[in-house]
Formats: C-alpha cells, sequence, structure tokens
C-alpha cells in the first residue's frame, strides 16, 4: 500500500479470474465501509498490491473476500494480522457472511499449515460438530458476525 488514488494491483492470481473477483468485492467492500473501521482512514489516498501465495498448490481459493477485505483494512490501519492466524469465511458485496464449506477439511489444512488461531464466521458454528474434537481443540478459536468485527478481531483489537 503506497500514497495514491485508491488503485488496486493483483498478482500470483494467474488467469483465475474467479478469485480476482472474490478479492475485487472484498476491496469495494473495504472503498464502502473503511469509515466503520477507521473514521481518518480514506481508501481513496493510497494504491493498494494485494500478492498471493498459494501454500497447497491447489489454485488460488474462490473464498478471499474475507481475508481480503482484512488485509486492506490491515494496510491502512498500519496493524498486522495476528501470528499464525487463518481467517475463515467469506462475505457478499452486501457484507452478508457465508459460512465455511467443508469445515473439518479446512481446519486440518489450516492446521498442517502452521495455523495456530482460527477466525470463524458465526454463521459456521452448526458444523463445528463435524469437526474432531482433537483437531478442533488444536486452535485458539475466536468468532466474528460481521466484516468489520472480523478485522478488529484479526488485528488484535478486540
Amino acid at each position: 500500500m503506497t500514497a495514491g488514488n485508491g488503485k488496486l494491483n493483483l498478482s500470483g492470481f494467474g488467469s483465475n479470474t474467479q478469485a480476482k473477483e472474490a478479492i475485487k468485492v472484498g476491496f469495494d467492500y473495504y472503498k464502502g465501509n473503511i469509515s466503520r473501521v477507521s473514521g481518518s482512514a480514506k481508501a481513496a489516498d493510497h494504491d493498494y498490491h494485494l500478492h498471493l501465495i498459494e501454500l497447497h498448490n491447489s489454485g488460488p481459493s474462490l473464498t478471499l473476500t474475507m481475508a481480503g477485505f482484512i488485509a486492506f483494512c490491515s494496510g491502512v490501519l498500519n496493524k498486522t494480522v495476528q501470528s499464525q492466524m487463518v481467517i475463515l469465511g467469506t462475505m457478499t458485496l452486501g457484507g452478508n457472511i457465508i459460512p465455511v464449506e467443508n469445515l473439518a477439511e479446512t481446519l486440518q489444512m489450516a492446521f498442517d499449515s502452521g495455523g495456530k488461531r482460527i477466525l470463524l464466521p458465526m454463521a459456521s458454528v452448526s458444523d463445528i460438530p463435524t469437526v474432531r474434537g482433537e483437531l478442533f481443540a488444536k486452535f485458539q478459536t475466536s468468532f466474528y458476525s460481521d466484516p468489520v468485527d472480523a478485522v478488529f478481531k484479526a488485528l488484535g483489537a478486540e
């Protein structure tokens, strides 16, 4: 993120237009709602560059809206996401939270990748019984109810 005029540049996405569109939804939500996160932050005062690095070579995730929104907020606030934090869930342009698909599999992948903290949408609470108890217990879990709540929890500013 640099001083600029609100331009978004993406890299590491290859030709995956669906993943790019997911990030753009998060960015559009960010531009429309940054005032809910910080009264002094202005999206148009900066240019943004988001680079995606894949850990499992499975192709860019299509559920990047929430992580993207949090990344943009992190940059403008100059505050890093908590160490070993895995942000789960996605959202619509209107900010509606979508539950995690295949929660048990996703948590196993998060654990295998070194995740210790999970940020989980309240919309996925009903899926927790599908996760082996010993796997779920390996994480410090926080729940969020809306995108702004997720930002504060991801940045450790509950």
